[in-house]
């Protein structure tokens, strides 16, 4: 009489199959705390990009850097400049304070020369958004 015996595979296979059936997913609650300012930061990040209207006309790029300094540089922008338009526009992870919305680059470059003035690192740009 011949001993049948079963290949390891399909033994391992079959407690294997066995095993899954008694495997079943968790189940929990969950509970999310954001912390209010979260909310306020965004809310200031939205305010920032909708006064953006880039198009295709050139500005000048006074300053780059943290926020309360581009919020400083904007005021002193508008009291030196009130004839020009000033905004903070947010690129991650800078604020850039853009001066000026010029159709032709001549316009542009006569307001950088009296804007290098006060500012020295003022550059053109032409927002490509």
């Amino acid at each position: 009489m011949r001993i049948l015996t079963i290949p390891n595979h399909i033994f391992h296979i079959a407690v294997l199959s066995l095993c899954c059936f008694k495997l079943s997913a968790q189940e929990a609650k969950i509970n999310i705390q954001q912390n209010p300012k979260f909310e306020q930061l965004l809310n200031e990040k939205r305010k920032i990009n909708a006064s953006i209207a880039v198009n295709e006309r050139y500005k000048i790029q006074v300053f780059t850097g943290n926020s309360e300094k581009a919020k400083s540089t904007l005021n002193e922008c508008k009291q030196n400049f009130p004839d020009l338009d000033a905004t903070i526009v947010f690129n991650t992870p800078n604020y850039k304070v853009w001066v000026g919305n010029f159709r032709n680059r001549i316009e542009a470059e006569r307001n950088l020369v009296e804007i290098k003035k006060m500012y020295a690192n003022a550059f053109l740009i032409k927002p490509k958004k």
